[in-house]
């Protein structure tokens, strides 16, 4: 009996609590006037749940094609309807924001609290479909999208795209903000898509007017985790990494060269150094195993942008002047690199994942520092075009003056060439960041127009090996004196008389010395045989025969090639031969002058002699 009565107590409490249980549950019925994705459910999102969105606790239940329910405790609590996220929050008919609803003023209905969701705040709505995805996507994978909507958050049931009958995915999102930053993948990072060459790419960006639904479509072009091996790198990664060896090769074979501006070359050679190293940290940075291991290293093809130019002037200057820059001179013209090393160190002894993170996002901060220091290097480089190009002019002019050799200086201007066509690429390329920034996401656009110029930058490389391994003399360039500053004291004039005296002195060293036959023959070299100064022999060719110091010498040079012509000695001798036995250091040279003061060719010349 007491067995039983133990027993029949034990039932009591039982049932006693069950019905505490239920009395302490409450049920809320929600109508729906409209819904925005049907195909997503409907949350509670409140002060009990610390307002999640998407807590499955507080999820409702489907009972009508516009009717859901749930059952919750019966305390108070602030709360408002979602579906899933905070980009799609009930709010009014006409799309404005309501207050907070209590669920102690929530008025009931035969035992049910009940609402209507009359409408949903309004938001951007974005729909997006993606028509092609890459042909070797597993069948059965699933396409997610993550972006600034949801946190980034991975594998978010809730933005998994949903595949079409025509094999093509789609999804609409709402968004609280009108520029929508994503990108997709197969529901981790590591699966993340990524250009063609299966590099990674940048986050896509689309923006909304804030009025219409913008529809979106893209193609995925490969899943960097699939990348194939033929696609690992592209055909412009190639054309880089091999400018960038063919630039470490030229930095071994130059110093091996016997030639007369060691000072010069070495700067050349570090020149090359640098260009070659920027442009293979340009190839491999974006790789997802090196971004992974070091992704600070995007930031080192920066600072080409301020470097290469002032080191090319001042091997321009070394080159065709001999200009030596003390410190005093040379350190104002890496003031801007300095600048901006100092604007990158912040981000250069960041933590790896937190600029990453600054990559992915395209955070504010670090797409200011990348344009404004971009821009900036558009105007210096600019600057160093001019002053690079004037000096080779300057060197163009007055060399005729003072030398009888041919100076092949024309990979110099090649060289510039490219320059200006990276400095036009950039200044294409900022319009392009000012039309993407404030108007349309046209990322690829200016991913393929950067690598325009660094194809431009990385023929610099090819132009310079392929007149090393052709014309190699251009990099002996004869030592000439360094320029010295004028004298204010005025120089005599030569009367008629003394350029008579002249003229006839000059003519018998001319034909007794014959100092045209050396190849490397200077003003200074034949003042110094005439026993008088530079400048009074200058004057005396200039007015006595209305010539240059070039043409002068090359005259002479012309009308030995003549007798020697008709020499036995030299019967077996090309045309070219003699040319170099008279003193003429380049075919071309041979040829203008020849053509130059004779009017023919020296071929015509040879033929008609006959």
């Amino acid at each position: 009996m007491r067995q039983f009565n133990l027993f029949s107590l034990k039932k009591l409490l039982f049932f006693l609590f069950a019905f505490s249980s239920l009395q302490a549950q409450v049920r809320l019925e929600v109508s729906i006037d409209t819904i925005l994705l049907p195909d997503q459910p409907l949350y509670i999102a409140s002060s009990a749940n610390e307002w999640n969105p998407k807590d499955p606790q507080w999820k409702l239940r489907k009972i009508g094609s516009r009717t859901y329910t749930i059952d919750v405790e019966n305390i108070d609590f602030e709360y408002k309807i979602t579906q899933g996220n905070w980009n799609i929050v009930e709010g009014t008919a006409d799309g404005k924001k309501i207050p907070n609803r209590l669920f102690s003023e929530t008025p009931t209905i035969d035992g049910v609290k009940k609402i209507e969701v009359k409408g949903w705040e309004h938001r951007p709505e974005f729909e997006i479909t993606i028509t092609k995805i890459p042909d070797n996507t597993p069948p059965d994978a699933a396409i997610y999208i993550s972006g600034n909507f949801n946190n980034w958050e991975v594998k978010d049931e809730l933005f998994r795209m949903k595949k079409q009958y025509d094999g093509s995915y789609k999804i609409n999102i709402f968004s609280r903000q009108n520029e929508l930053q994503f990108k997709f993948h197969r529901g981790n990072w590591n699966s993340a898509e990524g250009w063609k060459s299966g590099k990674a790419r940048p986050n896509r960006i689309v923006k909304s007017d804030g009025q219409n639904v913008q529809n979106v479509s893209v193609e995925i072009e490969s899943w960097e985790d699939l990348a194939s091996t033929f696609n690992f790198f592209s055909l412009i990664d190639l054309i880089l990494l091999f400018a960038a060896f063919q630039g470490f090769l030229l930095m071994i074979v130059i110093p091996t060269m016997q030639d007369f501006n060691k000072e010069a070359n070495r700067l050349l050679v570090i020149l090359l150094g640098l260009a070659s190293f920027f442009i293979f940290c340009k190839v491999v940075a974006y790789y997802r195993d090196v971004a992974n291991w070091f992704p600070k290293l995007i930031l080192l093809p920066n600072f080409a942008l301020f470097t290469y130019a002032p080191l090319f002037f001042f091997y321009i200057q070394k080159l065709l002047f001999k200009k030596t820059f003390t410190r005093d001179q040379a350190w104002p013209h890496f003031l801007l690199p300095i600048m901006q090393f100092l604007v990158y160190t912040p981000y250069l002894f960041m933590e790896g994942k937190r600029f990453q993170h600054k990559i992915v996002n395209n955070e504010e901060d670090l797409k200011w520092v990348f344009a404004s220091t971009f821009f900036i290097a558009i105007f210096s480089n600019l600057y160093y075009y001019f002053k690079s190009k004037k000096s080779i002019r300057k060197y163009s002019e007055s060399y005729i003056h003072e030398t009888a050799y041919h100076q092949n200086i024309n990979y110099l201007s090649t060289v510039l060439v490219l320059f200006l066509i990276c400095i036009l690429a950039g200044i294409f390329i900022g319009l392009l960041f000012i039309y993407d920034l404030f108007f349309v996401d046209i990322t690829s656009l200016l991913e393929n127009s950067i690598n325009l110029v660094w194809i431009a930058f990385s023929l610099i490389g090819f132009v310079l090996g392929y007149y090393a391994i052709h014309q190699p003399e251009i990099f002996k360039i004869i030592e000439t004196e360094q320029e010295k500053p004028e004298v204010s004291k005025a120089k005599p004039a030569i009367s008629e008389n003394d350029l008579s005296t002249f003229k006839q002195k000059m003519e018998e060293v001319m034909l007794k010395e014959k100092p045209f036959l050396n190849p490397n023959l200077t003003l200074n070299d034949l003042a110094t045989l005439i026993k008088t100064p530079s400048h009074n022999v200058s004057k005396v060719i200039r007015e006595g025969y209305q010539k240059n110091f070039f043409d002068f010498i090359n005259w002479y040079r012309i009308e030995e090639f003549k007798n020697y012509v008709n020499l036995p000695k030299y019967q077996n001798y090309t045309l070219l031969g003699i040319a170099f036995e008279v003193g003429f250091n380049s075919k071309t040279a041979f040829n203008r002058a020849f053509k130059k003061m004779t009017g023919q060719t020296p071929s015509e010349y040879y033929q008609s002699r006959k």
